[in-house]
């Protein structure tokens, strides 16, 4: 009989403490998915910035070459180029 007890009481301590630990682990996990969140969140905000940055940085080349600087007047040349034929696309679909 004794044995039989001690056997309930060893099942019931590793019962709790598997219980313990599930419980330990799903608040980790829910902390690990909220700091990947934040984490995904701040990439996309620095993705964002980089973009926004690259754009700046390359209206200040066509600013400086526009300057008459001729340091990227090729480049310049050819975003002018570009922009132009964005410029005739969205005229020709406006036409249609």
């Amino acid at each position: 009989m004794s044995n039989t007890l001690e056997a309930v009481q060893i099942l019931e301590k590793k019962l709790n403490n598997l219980l313990s630990n599930y419980e330990f682990l799903k608040n980790e996990n829910e902390i690990l998915l909220q700091n990947a969140t934040n984490l995904q969140h701040k990439l996309l905000e620095k993705e964002q910035q980089l973009v926004n940055q690259k754009k700046e940085y390359d209206l200040l080349k066509i600013a400086k070459t526009i300057e008459g600087s001729n340091i990227d007047t090729k480049d310049t040349k050819l975003k002018i180029n570009s922009l132009i034929r964005e410029i005739d696309k969205c005229i020709i679909q406006l036409q249609e």
